[in-house]
């Protein structure tokens, strides 16, 4: 394991105290420190000092967080540093601001002490943190045959250290994400729901999400209309009265819907992209690129076998060029080889076509996803052991795991 490097960093903050803290956790974790109540004061010690980042709060007398910063980035001559701001501003408009004029960070006020250096140095380095909460398909199957993996449907996040927060479906998983969030009590939130398709599965949850329902927060929900039923009507629906006592009116969080089609878009510095998939209705791969790193996302799609009289290399080829030397490829592997052959059309795709797929992209990672409901965690490990045969048959250099729910990869 190599030893992490240590940084030096410049803090700027009017407040003494959020200085002294801030210097006590860097410090301890083996950083260099240098602390400043001026502002004025900053860009001169930036010059003379070089720091490898800036922490900066934005309410400051004279010369406050994002004009310093705009006076740093016209500095010739230097490294420029990361640039991260630390604030007790929670407004989204801010920090949207913020990111607009290239801020690298934006954390808001107070910090956890005991995440703190870990969330400054994933912005440093530009990680892209994915959490699994909810890994199957169907529906949800509790028990304890189920422990090792998880039994929550549907539900994916990721994570770019106070840049976005990005959650994919809104299975049962999403439940775990929701006490999560609640337990770690760091509101408001902001984020974006991508909703691969309407079925039970990826939405039926999304009711029991509390931060929906807490004044405060933030959420965008994308997915795809269905025809003349955009998304908010889809997702409105499953909450009209007759089938759920509780309405879509009563969410108290500021609350936006966006139909999406097969297309390519930016949210700040994320270029996202989506891909129709092969299942029944119209249901959407996302893929999201951050710098030089990606992550995929493709559920529910059937890839039909080579020999099916359904197969069709163009659609194959597109998919491979979609996920093309993805970091990180989450995708439908709900069958063995041999279950499949009796669910052919069912829109789920098998071991072999995966790892096939996974191969001729040059995926770095294959997280085999949306497993069967009738299949046990020993059925899970069958179709590891099975994918990572056939990789080593391919003598590929493609890495294959089955997340469990918690797990955390960071890219």
């Amino acid at each position: 394991m190599t030893e992490q490097k240590k940084l030096h960093f410049l803090i700027i903050d009017d407040d003494e105290k959020s200085n002294e803290v801030f210097r006590i956790l860097l410090e301890h974790a083996g950083h260099k420190v240098t602390t400043t109540t001026l502002s004025t004061t900053a860009v001169e010690q930036t010059i003379k000092l070089q720091p490898d980042c800036i922490i900066s709060d934005i309410l400051m007398p004279e010369l406050d967080g994002l004009d310093l910063f705009q006076s740093i980035r016209k500095l010739k001559n230097i490294t420029q540093p990361t640039f991260i701001l630390i604030t007790a501003k929670i407004f989204e408009f801010d920090r949207r601001r913020a990111f607009e004029l290239g801020v690298d960070g934006y954390l808001v006020k107070p910090v956890d002490p005991e995440t703190f250096v870990a969330d400054i140095l994933e912005i440093i380095e530009g990680k892209m943190l994915v959490e699994f909460w909810g890994i199957r398909g169907t529906l949800p199957v509790p028990g304890i045959n189920t422990n090792r993996y998880g039994g929550n449907t549907s539900c994916v996040t990721l994570n770019f250290a106070g840049k976005q927060f990005l959650i994919f479906d809104a299975g049962t998983g999403i439940k775990e994400l929701s006490n999560h969030f609640l337990k770690k009590n760091q509101f408001p939130i902001s984020a974006k729901i991508f909703i691969s398709h309407p079925h039970y599965d990826h939405i039926n949850a999304l009711p029991f999400f509390v931060p929906l329902y807490m004044k405060g927060n933030k959420f965008e929900i994308l997915g795809s209309a269905h025809n003349e039923i955009s998304i908010e009507k889809l997702i409105s629906a499953q909450m009209d009265s007759l089938y759920f006592p509780i309405t879509i009116k009563e969410f108290a969080a500021s609350l936006t819907f966006r139909d999406l089609k097969e297309e390519s878009f930016y949210v700040d510095d994320l270029h996202i992209q989506t891909i129709l998939l092969n299942h029944p209705g119209r249901c959407l791969g996302y893929r999201v690129q951050y710098k030089n790193k990606s992550f995929c996302y493709i559920t529910d799609h059937e890839l039909y076998l080579e020999n099916s009289p359904y197969y069709n290399q163009f659609d194959v080829d597109r998919l491979i060029n979609f996920i093309h030397e993805t970091n990180v490829l989450v995708i439908d592997t709900t069958y063995t080889d041999a279950e499949y052959l009796k669910k052919v059309g069912w829109g789920h795709s098998c071991v072999s076509r995966v790892i096939d797929i996974a191969d001729k992209a040059k995926v770095k990672l294959v997280c085999l996803f949306h497993h069967d409901p009738d299949q046990l965690d020993k059925d899970i490990d069958l179709k590891v052991k099975e994918a990572k045969s056939l990789l080593k048959l391919r003598n590929s250099k493609t890495q294959c795991i089955a997340p469990h729910e918690g797990h955390t990869i960071i890219i």
